[in-house]
């Protein structure tokens, strides 16, 4: 029998708006860790404590090749939230492209376009 989620450790993870712009950032392509820290005016060293956060919750997935670490996101990670909220009669099945225009509400970037 696979572990439980641990759903206090994914909404933790998504209760921080700077984890919610990365995950919003990872939404587009794979980012090293450099690359996810540029737009932020905080330290590496905090970014890096954001992005072990979203790794220990299950939201990401970090790849070391060479000396850079690259992050991606890992959509399965939100379905245990997404079906325990769902219980509730919430929200719709998981959909990546509606969670990509909540964290830009949330966020208040503008939408991607593209299709």
């Amino acid at each position: 029998m696979p572990p439980e989620p641990d759903l206090d450790a994914i909404f933790a993870a998504l209760a921080d708006p700077t984890r919610r712009a990365i995950l919003s950032m990872l939404l587009e392509d794979d980012m090293a860790v450099t690359d996810v820290a540029a737009p932020f005016g905080i330290s590496l060293a905090a970014i890096s404590k954001h992005l072990a956060t979203l790794a220990s919750a299950g939201l990401i997935q970090q790849e070391r090749r060479g000396r850079i670490t690259w992050c991606k996101l890992d959509p399965e990670g939100m379905r245990p939230a997404a079906v325990w909220m769902r219980a509730f009669g919430l929200v719709d099945p998981l959909d990546l492209d509606d969670f990509e225009r909540f964290l830009a509400v949330e966020l208040q970037m503008p939408p991607d376009d593209q299709a």
